[in-house]
């Protein structure tokens, strides 16, 4: 009887080992999507409080910050009982930023990503039990371009990207919360961040005004209809402050929910990570957690 408690003691280690492991799922793995490396990483925590985040990293839409922005975030998620997942979308790719090949079309650009992350939205909700996680409390946290993505999920929430695909749902595809941090928002405005615009419309569409402005999150903030949590820094140098601002002024506008908290210090691309930033900057983490409790469902 010892042998057998001794060996049912080390099945259910190794069987909780095997749980705490991340998991990769390949979103278009058997659909008409031939993309093997678009992948969400599943970081589910030991006891989950039925909140879900997919989390986008940011790289101006041409590559990805898959660590500072992505995994060591969900890891941090993690430590407070939130279902984390990492999307690794589709972006132009380092050969679009040297070389400006997708001139004559092609490549990877808008709505790739989007479909990406709405696909990622549709197998978290469909399989939200599997997970222990309340299907009504799923958002996307997005940092740089990721930021916009998250942006993107709201204001395209109730515009089904997949089904040009060819790929049904019968979940909804909208988040319950976003949380851009440091994001990129306009594609209008003098404050826009010119390579994230590039990345994600293309060469030979950058210029194609309606569908700059059509990408604007400032100006489709009406659409928005869950909160929305936004930090950004003043000193930010890569990604211009004015982003927020303008973000900001037009959810307030619209009368959208949201929290906006905008530190002097703290840069840019330190995700979840205080050692990245400023002491002011780093307590955006934990002012999140406490919003997320406040926000109405």
């Amino acid at each position: 009887m010892k042998r057998l408690a001794t060996i049912l003691t080390m099945i259910i280690a190794i069987a909780t080992q095997a749980m705490a492991q991340p998991q990769v799922i390949r979103i278009w793995h058997g659909t008409p999507v031939d993309k093997e490396d678009v992948t969400l990483t599943a970081y589910v925590p030991e006891h989950p409080n039925g909140k879900a985040i997919i989390v986008c990293p940011g790289g101006s839409y041409h590559w990805l910050d898959l660590n500072t922005e992505g995994h060591d975030v969900a890891r941090r998620l993690n430590e407070h009982g939130i279902t984390a997942f990492v999307l690794k979308y589709r972006v132009a790719g380092i050969a679009a930023f040297v070389t400006h090949y997708r001139v004559a079309g092609g490549g990877n650009r808008f709505p790739h990503m989007l479909q990406d992350l709405q696909r990622s939205i549709q197998l978290v909700r469909a399989n939200a039990q599997c997970y222990g996680i309340d299907p009504g409390e799923i958002g996307v946290m997005g940092f740089s371009a990721g930021g916009h993505m998250a942006l993107m999920a709201a204001v395209f929430g109730n515009d089904n990207y997949l089904e040009q695909l060819g790929i049904t749902t019968t979940v909804a595809l909208s988040p319950d919360f976003i949380a851009p941090i440091y994001p990129v928002v306009s594609m209008t405005n003098p404050c826009t961040h010119r390579r994230s615009r590039r990345g994600i419309m293309g060469e030979n569409k950058v210029g194609d005004e309606q569908l700059r402005a059509m990408l604007s999150m400032e100006l489709q903030a009406s659409k928005i209809k869950c909160p929305v949590f936004l930090v950004n820094c003043v000193d930010d140098p890569i990604v211009d402050f004015h982003n927020s601002v303008l973000l900001d002024s037009a959810l307030t506008a619209c009368n959208v929910e949201h929290c906006y908290l905008q530190f002097a210090t703290g840069g840019h691309g330190f995700g979840a990570t205080p050692s990245k930033t400023s002491a002011e900057a780093a307590t955006w983490f934990t002012s999140f957690l406490k919003w997320i409790d406040t926000i109405k469902k």
